[in-house]
């Protein structure tokens, strides 16, 4: 199957071993084992009990009990609904080529984490961008959405909260987004990778699509919100014969979770308030940081404040590409800010706000040295 490059991974994989300060991750800071075993009641006992597993092959859906734990974040779910996956990235991959067919007509929004578009264009599908707009603050225009869906539409992908923007839907806008694709009769695929991660002073973020009707399906993960991307471990919630499809064809790709890993995302998700608690205290704590910082910069840096999430977009105005300035500061500063040309959008560069709160603000206080020493030898772009 040819596919295009991963311009993000691609980028992120040049520096992110390289660098001091990686302030364009895109989750939260991750937590050792210690850190996520201290949560259980025994510790002690918990560590003896992950040592004493024997490393064989787990159970190839991922077990019962992580299944099980996953279909009660949903209203209604089964277990038989669920496939536990390596990462949300496996997820998509999967429902992609299950539900797709060359010819299909697609409506991903944009700009947006590559993958959304560039495996459905490579399956063979016709793929329309629902656009977020800077002059618009990166708002879902749903008027818009109408228009773009045809009759032809097998498939609507949204992403909430939304990847590199931090819009959002609200559960009355994402509800109206699954009335669009029922009467279509396509599929809504919500890539909800930052579920939970609701910001201070910000709007509730809307429930989970999976809730709302049998066209919508769930896609998540513990890398973001939970700190735990080592684990690899995503999921889908889907309709049991949708679910049943992907666990076919993983049969050729990944075959089951690694067996210490679904150990470990059961601890994670037994204790989910205590670690979503934990993300969003970081969040808070950085974004707060970062308004300062970008307020004492004025005509220099700016942004449309996320909505939700863990990114944002900031936007420079220095006359230079997005991928030399990233390249950069990444080489002269020893920090990662992800370029706006791996989105589509040039003169920006995405933000995390995962970082421990003190790491974070080192970082942003080099990046401010960097951009400023920069201005002073380059006309600002107008």
């Amino acid at each position: 199957m040819p596919i295009e490059p991963f311009a993000l991974e691609r980028w992120m994989t040049t520096w992110e071993t390289r660098v001091r300060y990686d302030l364009a991750e895109s989750g939260i800071q991750p937590l050792s084992v210690n850190e996520l075993l201290a949560l259980e009641p025994d510790p002690q006992a918990s560590l003896q009990a992950l040592l004493a597993t024997r490393l064989g092959y787990s159970e190839a859906r991922g077990t019962a009990e992580l299944r099980g734990l996953i279909a009660g974040l949903y209203r209604d779910a089964e277990p038989d609904e669920v496939l536990v996956t390596t990462g949300a990235i496996e997820a998509n991959f999967l429902l992609f080529h299950v539900l797709l067919r060359p010819g299909d007509h697609v409506v991903a929004v944009a700009p947006a984490y590559q993958q959304l578009h560039s495996v459905p264009r490579a399956i063979g599908a016709e793929v329309t961008f629902w656009q977020l707009r800077p002059e618009n603050h990166f708002r879902y225009d749903l008027d818009e959405l109408e228009r773009l869906v045809t009759l032809r539409t097998r498939m609507l992908v949204v992403n909430t909260p939304h990847n590199p923007t931090g819009a959002t839907l609200s559960q009355a806008e994402l509800e109206r987004v699954y009335r669009i694709a029922e009467q279509a009769g396509a599929w809504l695929l919500s890539d909800e990778a930052y579920r939970w991660l609701e910001l201070p002073g910000r709007e509730p973020l809307a429930g989970p699509a999976r809730d709302l009707g049998p066209r919508a399906i769930s896609v998540g993960t513990l890398s973001k919100p939970f700190g735990l991307p080592g684990l690899r471990i995503g999921w889908l919630v889907a309709p049991a014969e949708v679910a049943a499809a992907c666990w076919g064809l993983r049969d050729y790709l990944t075959l089951s979770p690694g067996k210490l890993n679904d150990v470990l995302a059961v601890v994670a998700l037994r204790h989910r308030d205590r670690l979503i608690d934990r993300a969003r205290a970081i969040a808070a704590r950085n974004l707060a940081a970062l308004e300062r910082w970008i307020q004492e910069r004025e005509g220099l840096v700016d942004w449309v404040p996320p909505r939700g999430g863990l990114l944002g977009l900031l936007r420079y105005h220095l006359d230079v590409p997005s991928r030399e300035l990233a390249d950069r500061l990444a080489a002269e500063a020893s920090v990662m800010l992800a370029p706006g040309s791996a989105f589509g959008l040039e003169r920006h560069l995405r933000i995390g706000l995962g970082a421990e709160p003190g790491h974070f603000a080192e970082g942003l206080a080099l990046v401010a040295r960097f951009l400023e020493d920069l201005a002073s030898q380059r006309r600002p772009a107008r």
